[in-house]
């Protein structure tokens, strides 16, 4: 499975974007876009901004859960208190797809993108970069909607990618 995650803030500017792949289930860690995929990725998360700006006022919640999709991507969102977005695309691998569902696939966090077990382990992947972004903007040096180039931070989000996701 590929992701890219992307930090939005709130005139709808990147402020940190990462791609890799899956860790889990002898996964390289490797994203696995092709590369017109990858030039597509941030046009998909940002299309998917206007989903966001109308689900975020009917729930409560931070955690928006997967709210668009195209074609084979899905798109999960996690709102800030202060309106800063973070969006997860993440791509199933094709085998999974035209494959038959096995008892083995339909468990593994990769197979079934809307399945419980992947929603908890995206939600705690975004709970985990909530936390280190936090300790990264209450820096003095950091301004609001300024894009986030600390190494340390990247770091910590490819951590949180290869426990969670």
């Amino acid at each position: 499975m590929s992701y890219y995650f992307a930090i939005i803030g709130t005139q709808d500017n990147p402020l940190f974007e990462y791609e890799f792949g899956t860790s889990k289930q002898g996964g390289d860690g490797q994203s696995r876009f092709t590369d017109q995929a990858r030039h597509l990725n941030q046009f998909i998360l940002h299309s998917s901004l206007d989903i966001v700006e109308e689900v975020q006022w009917t729930t409560g919640q931070l955690y928006l859960k997967a709210i668009d999709r195209f074609f084979n991507n899905y798109i999960s969102c996690f709102m800030t208190g202060g309106s800063i977005k973070f969006l997860l695309l993440h791509q199933p691998p094709t085998s999974a797809i035209l494959s038959v569902p096995s008892t083995r696939n339909s468990t593994s966090i990769g197979a079934n993108p809307t399945s419980p077990q992947t929603e908890e382990a995206i939600k705690n992947f975004f709970t985990e970069v909530y936390e280190n972004y936090v300790k990264a903007i209450m820096s003095p040096f950091y301004k609001v909607n300024m894009e986030i180039k600390n190494p340390v931070f990247r770091s910590r989000v490819a951590a949180a990618g290869r426990k969670y996701l």
